[in-house]
């Protein structure tokens, strides 16, 4: 009899050392019964050195608290558990070695751990099992990573880097919807180039290109991180301002059409570009019936600015009244403008 059980551990044994996935045996105070040849070749620790000593004493760099916690519920639970590479990269540092590539990196892995009972029934050991996963999380890794640039992509201006229209329209929908749901203010800013066809006459279509990027820039470095920046078409961006008021609005736009104005951009042929903006402000109020009636609110008072001389700003507000960067506020009957201070 001891003899077969002798024959029959030594074809475990062989088993075990041939499994291309880790083996490790602990009894209840972390010390190792079983450390099979795949935990030997990535740890460089041989079984003889970690036999009966602490895993933690042995391999120093492994997450003591957290293992420590999963053996001790696993034991407590009477039933096996699971690690995840996408929860935990990895629990045993390993060099996953790349032969294409000839590089290493970290082996990601899954963990599973089985409760193990003694002859006596009792629950005395744990076996731990490290499955090497890294092909499988490195392709889906790449897949995520090709799948945000394709988003961005989607819905990126490749002009500008900033949203393209569809994408910003449908910002402007959801903003929109969430000031009808919540009630609070959010104000729309549409602003274009002025007198952008004669850039492009005088300098050619790539200097037009080129100021536009500048003025993309300007605008990405002038807006707050909450603010959503498109570009609506040809010279005409969009902004959409969350909890802002058109009066806090006129403030952005004051300071982007300044830093515009004192822009200068370089063109290699025929010298400095320098250009101004006109801006349209429309804050959002619950006589807007849809997001497409704000935005033709906010290219009424783009509009105005430009009757007024461009480089300029101006608010319209629910009852078709404009005022200016100045706070003048202006009733426009036919071609006549009356001025309230």
């Amino acid at each position: 009899m001891n003899e077969i059980s002798l024959a029959d551990f030594h074809l475990t044994m062989q088993v075990l050392d041939n499994l291309d996935v880790g083996v490790v045996i602990l009894d209840e105070n972390y010390n190792v019964s079983a450390w099979n040849t795949f935990m030997q070749a990535y740890s460089g620790i041989s079984s003889v050195q970690i036999m009966g000593k602490s895993l933690f004493d042995m391999v120093p760099d492994l997450p003591k608290i957290w293992l420590q916690n999963k053996i001790r519920s696993t034991f407590k639970l009477r039933m096996r558990s699971f690690s995840a590479w996408e929860d935990r990269p990895w629990v045993f540092r390993f060099l996953n070695f790349c032969p294409i590539s000839g590089s290493s990196d970290i082996m990601y892995q899954n963990m599973t751990l089985i409760p193990l009972r003694s002859l006596s029934g009792e629950y005395t050991h744990i076996c731990l099992t490290i499955t090497d996963v890294t092909d499988i999380a490195k392709n889906k890794n790449h897949l995520h990573e090709s799948n945000k640039q394709l988003t961005h992509l989607s819905i990126t201006d490749r002009l500008t880097q900033l949203y393209n229209r569809g994408h910003w329209e449908n910002c402007l929908a959801d903003a929109f919807e969430a000031c009808q749901q919540t009630q609070t203010p959010a104000t729309l800013v549409m602003f274009d180039i002025d007198h952008f066809k004669r850039v492009n006459d005088t300098y050619g279509h790539v200097a037009g290109d080129g100021v536009i990027k500048v003025i993309a820039d300007v605008l990405r470095r002038t807006k707050r991180q909450t603010d959503m920046a498109g570009r609506y078409g040809g010279e005409e961006f969009g902004v959409i301002l969350p909890a802002t008021s058109a009066e806090l609005a006129g403030y952005f736009t004051e300071r982007l059409r300044n830093r515009i104005e004192q822009e200068t951009v370089f063109d290699d042929q025929r010298g400095s570009i320098n250009v101004t903006i006109s801006l349209g402000v429309c804050e959002w109020n619950p006589q807007l019936t849809d997001y497409k009636s704000w935005l033709e609110k906010s290219d009424l008072a783009l509009y105005e600015s430009k009757k007024k001389g461009r480089n300029t700003t101006t608010i319209i507000n629910s009852d078709n009244c404009y005022s200016n960067s100045k706070g003048e506020f202006i009733m426009a009957h036919n071609d006549e403008n009356t001025t309230i201070k």
